[in-house]
């Protein structure tokens, strides 16, 4: 029988290899039958899309599977993300990713400079000195108060400024200098005298072994009438490092000074309360400059 006379009429598998393929006619001209080609087309198409749409789903699975054992293989075990919370280890038992905090060799501020060290005595007293530079412009302000500056003077032969019993003592302890400056206001004058020492000792010597009869001399001048010469004045000692201070206050009119006269008790008061400032800054000063060295 030849093809295309009348013989049974081959079928084309579209998935079989062209090289097992029989020949496709449509009929007796030996012309190949375009619309059964197209549908075998067409149902190859629907085949691949089918065998695509399958595969992902497949692929999805698989994906989803080795996520739920990467998950199980964490956990230790499937059954270790159904633990409750009370089986699992507290916060102290969980160590810290942190090692161990430094430690640090304890240490200390050297103490600070004491500024009475520095007015004990002579060694390490070195910043100028002068009656000027403690007892400096022209008048006092103590509280509500103030005092005119008057005379100031400065001598190394301290027995000469000194009066009663106070010429031995000064002497009897080495004193080297005695500065002195007197200060007024309403009729009313006060002289300080500060004696300086070597040491702390020899001024506190100085200060115990004084007495009613120790007085330093009026200083008088510049706008400061003489004073306290003849007249009961009042007077005070006190000390501190190497220098003992003395005060004397009375009336420019020679009147005696009696219990009676605050006025005058307030006046030696300040000057002594301000001449003790004044060496005590004297100290501070020079602690300062030292500490910053």
């Amino acid at each position: 029988m030849s093809f295309g006379q009348g013989g049974p009429q081959s079928q084309w598998d579209p998935w079989k290899p062209q090289s097992q393929q029989q020949s496709w006619n449509s009929g007796n001209d030996g012309t190949p039958d375009w619309a059964a080609l197209a549908e075998a087309s067409e149902a190859r198409n629907k085949r691949r899309r089918l065998l695509f749409i399958g595969g992902g789903a497949l692929a999805t699975v698989a994906i989803g599977t080795a996520v739920a054992v990467a998950v199980v293989s964490a956990n230790g075990d499937s059954q270790a993300s159904n633990q409750p919370n009370s089986q699992l280890p507290s916060t102290a038992d969980i160590p810290s990713g942190s090692g161990p905090a430094p430690s640090f060799a304890p240490t200390s501020a050297p103490p600070p400079l004491d500024p009475k060290d520095f007015v004990d005595s002579k060694a390490k007293d070195k910043a100028p000195l002068s009656a000027e530079g403690l007892f400096p412009g022209t008048q006092l302000t103590m509280g509500e108060t103030v005092y005119k500056k008057g005379p100031t003077a400065d001598t190394s032969k301290c027995a000469s400024a000194a009066q009663g019993t106070l010429p031995k003592v000064l002497d009897d302890n080495d004193c080297t200098r005695l500065l002195r400056v007197s200060y007024t206001k309403d009729g009313v004058s006060v002289t300080v005298g500060v004696a300086v020492f070597d040491n702390e000792a020899q001024a506190t010597r100085a200060k115990l072994q004084a007495d009613k009869k120790s007085v330093v001399s009026a200083l008088k001048g510049g706008g400061v009438k003489d004073f306290c010469n003849a007249a009961i004045c009042r007077s005070t000692t006190n000390s501190y490092g190497r220098y003992a201070y003395f005060t004397v206050a009375g009336f420019t009119n020679g009147k005696d000074v009696t219990t009676k006269d605050t006025a005058v008790f307030s006046t030696g008061d300040d000057l002594a309360e301000f001449t003790f400032r004044q060496i005590r800054r004297r100290g501070e000063a020079q602690a300062s400059a030292a500490a910053s060295e």
